[in-house]
């Protein structure tokens, strides 16, 4: 068995301090070394981890993403649309549940031998992490030599890996909505373009704004190619948790998620997250038309959920309803006089005021160039 504390000590020597993920009995006594001694952010699923322990790293922060590998399967999306393609290096820690040979629960016989061909075909460097605390503090070396030129690398950690960790008393704060403004009179409906131009002249030198996959980041794009933007192209789902990790650890910089309806329903566990978590340096909008506009304007069901009520019922101190631009800006400005963690709902009219190209710079060069503008 590992020293787990000895193991955390020497993660820490080489600067991994940041860590986020979803409980596995393999990993508990780590798990529990996180909680009781690290910056630890719990994730709703093992996707909104990696993408939280993204965001981190995109602002600059090594970031450890802990999971059981039925979970490896919810974090396949940002594992391959996410960190391969922007360069976002993370260090991930995954159990081998249902080990040929090794009794367990019915449910992990097919992913104990399929773990590491998964890891292959995501071209993720991986490697059975030793009991030996010699070997695996080399493992350690390796893996951070990896991170270091922006290429992801996982444990896979057998069962008994690890010796005992007590969990200390976690002290859970409660967070609760404070101002919330619900639909009152009907919708302007504006283009996503008028918005993003309005954002775009809204913004100031210390703002990053994340656009969500499909045409909302090829929009920010059309309007203004700038090195304070990124612009997702995969992944979707995860913009507001990126956006977490990234709040969390540049917590002087203002960060603006642009999201969309067909992008936060598939992750609506995020918004209790953010709300837990609650920096006051982010900014949640939800352009909301109704439909997957860059896929053919297929319809999603957000016509049924009131996602203020939904966000204030989790918790964020600010769920505000804007019924047209100029209601839109105001609050965006009221967000940049008096920070508090907010939500912002806007219905946008269906279709684009053009189609928009994509983006011709590369999602790491995005990434690079981002990373630059966060430390000038």
């Amino acid at each position: 068995m590992l020293n787990t504390h000895e193991l955390g000590q020497y993660l820490k020597n080489l600067g991994f301090n940041f860590y986020s993920g979803v409980p596995c009995s393999f990993l508990k006594d780590l798990i529990n070394y996180a909680i009781n001694e690290c910056n630890y952010v719990m994730a709703a699923n093992e996707g909104d981890a990696i993408a939280i322990c993204s965001g981190a790293s995109l602002g600059g922060s090594k970031s450890v993403a802990l999971m059981q590998n039925s979970g490896l399967t919810n974090a396949v999306s940002p594992l391959t649309s996410l960190n391969y393609i922007f360069r976002l290096p993370i260090l991930g820690f995954v159990s081998l549940r249902g080990e040929p040979g090794i009794p367990d629960e019915p449910q992990h016989e097919l992913m104990g031998t399929i773990t590491t061909q998964m890891l292959d075909l995501m071209k993720v460097k991986w490697e059975y992490l030793s009991e030996n605390i010699d070997e695996a503090r080399k493992q350690l070396e390796t893996a951070n030599n990896y991170i270091e030129t922006n290429q992801t690398f996982f444990f896979v950690v057998r069962k008994d890996t690890f010796d005992k960790v007590p969990l200390k008393e976690q002290k859970l704060h409660q967070t609760s909505n404070i101002i919330k403004k619900i639909k009152m009179r009907d919708d302007q409906l504006p283009l996503r373009w008028n918005v993003l131009e309005m954002l775009n002249q809204l913004k100031n030198n210390n703002t990053i704004q994340l656009a969500t996959t499909g045409k909302t980041g090829r929009e920010l794009y059309e309007i203004e190619d700038a090195a304070n933007n990124l612009y997702m192209v995969g992944s979707l789902g995860c913009i507001s948790s990126l956006g977490l990790g990234l709040a969390l650890v540049k917590p002087k910089k203002d960060v603006v998620v642009l999201d969309g309806d067909g992008s936060l329903l598939m992750h609506l566990g995020a918004l209790p997250t953010n709300a837990y978590y609650k920096p006051a340096n982010l900014l949640h909008i939800l352009l909301d038309n109704n439909a997957h506009d860059s896929t053919g304007g297929q319809a999603t069901i957000s016509h049924n959920l009131n996602f203020v009520e939904i966000a204030a019922a989790s918790g964020y101190p600010v769920a505000l309803y804007a019924h047209d631009l100029t209601e839109f800006g105001q609050f965006y400005k009221d967000w940049q006089k008096n920070k508090q963690l907010s939500f912002i709902h806007l219905k946008i009219a269906k279709g684009a005021k053009k189609e928009p190209g994509r983006p011709k710079v590369k999602p790491f060069e995005v990434k690079e160039r981002l990373m630059k503008f966060l430390n000038a």
